[in-house]
């Protein structure tokens, strides 16, 4: 079991690597006191070896390590790997390439959405995880024996969780199916926040376009507030007390004192003038300028049981292909094609159109129907 502390240690693994034709990585991180999160431990697995990298230790740096990320000569295996790759992105401005995901390709194999790593694990190692520690400090040191062995399991099994998937995908020609979803993991989009957008993800019952003018506002000013401290955006304010800020838009300090949520150290520090004059920009918008409430247009008449059949025609084929239904359409893409006469989604295009989206315009279009041949669920040609 192998613990690296000293740079010339990990000079040294890096070196050896560079002989490999991939290379599994995982992390281990804490981000419960921080916006960002605190990376404790990277695991790296060889074809023959594996090792911890400590990157809290006071006599190393990383830079052979993170140059190894970056050598395109083999591939770097993850699974689940968008907050490791959101780690090293956030940390070097780089993102590692190439790039494979064991669950995404487990869904190309049938395994379902977000299939478990000790699913994974117990179908092509034969063995199961122990998984006390798996929310242990990992700021903490010294770290355990324990710890590493559980630690290091996450890339020792990697590596034959990726060969044996590699090569079913190989075998049934499915590689180009990951194009797209290992695209999504690569584009560093993926990983940028952008202020002025976090608002959406907050549940809002009764939007109106000035109210959200308010509370896009007091999003954008949290998050970046909680950047600049490294806090999680609980710690500057709560979604609560925004929705209520955005509902009441007050005008002056003594209405923003009848708030609740809000101290009145806040209240008559320089973070109660912020607001105010947040709230005051949101209110000096043109309306146009405000978030409008999406409205959908009226569905045409039988859209909703069309999706329904929509639905019942993706299982049929991603059972047919054993493939994740998640990866060939999504909830708004069977919407998408029920309601419009154009639609415009990705389960029409490349693969999945050839899966999935040929039979699900014939279905449309009234050219096939679902019904019961040889006692399964089947499609049936339409005359």
């Amino acid at each position: 079991m192998t613990l690296i502390t000293q740079t010339n240690d990990l000079v040294s693994f890096c070196k050896r690597a560079e002989a490999s034709s991939y290379v599994t990585i995982d992390t281990e991180f804490v981000r419960e006191t921080t916006y960002w999160p605190q990376l404790c431990l990277i695991q790296v697995g060889l074809e023959d070896e594996a090792v911890a990298i400590d990157p809290l230790a006071e006599e190393i740096d990383l830079t052979s390590f993170f140059d190894l990320l970056q050598n395109t000569q083999f591939t770097k295996v993850f699974h689940s790997g968008r907050q490791d790759v959101e780690i090293f992105y956030h940390l070097t401005g780089k993102i590692p390439e190439p790039v494979f995901d064991t669950q995404i390709a487990a869904m190309v194999c049938g395994f379902g959405e977000s299939v478990g790593y000790d699913v994974l694990v117990q179908k092509y190692a034969k063995i199961s995880i122990d998984k006390s520690s798996r929310y242990t400090h990992w700021a903490q040191r010294p770290l355990t024996e324990k710890q590493l062995t559980y630690a290091l399991g996450d890339v020792i099994h990697l590596r034959i969780i990726y060969e044996k998937l590699y090569k079913k995908i190989m075998e049934e020609d499915r590689f180009h199916w990951l194009y797209d979803e290992l695209a999504v993991l690569k584009d560093p989009a993926t990983y940028a926040v952008d202020p002025y957008a976090v608002w959406q993800k907050i549940r809002v019952r009764s939007p109106k376009p000035r109210m959200l003018a308010i509370l896009r506002e007091l999003a954008a000013w949290r998050e970046l507030t909680a950047q600049q401290r490294n806090v999680p955006r609980v710690r500057v304010m709560r979604d609560e007390t925004m929705l209520e800020l955005a509902a009441a838009s007050p005008q002056t300090l003594q209405e923003l004192k009848r708030m609740r949520g809000l101290s009145l150290s806040f209240i008559d520090g320089k973070e109660g003038k912020i607001i105010l004059q947040l709230v005051q920009k949101a209110q000096s918008l043109p309306l146009e300028g405000c978030p409008q409430v999406k409205r959908e247009g009226a569905s045409p008449p039988g859209a909703s049981a069309l999706a329904e059949m929509l639905r019942l025609l993706l299982k049929i084929k991603a059972e047919k292909y054993h493939v994740a239904q998640k990866l060939i359409a999504t909830t708004s893409d069977l919407e998408e094609i029920a309601r419009s006469s154009h639609p415009n989604t990705p389960a029409l295009e490349g693969w999945r159109r050839e899966v999935f989206g040929n039979a699900a315009l014939a279905l449309k279009e009234g050219k096939v129907a679902i019904g019961i041949k040889n006692h399964r669920i089947s499609l049936i040609p339409l005359d």
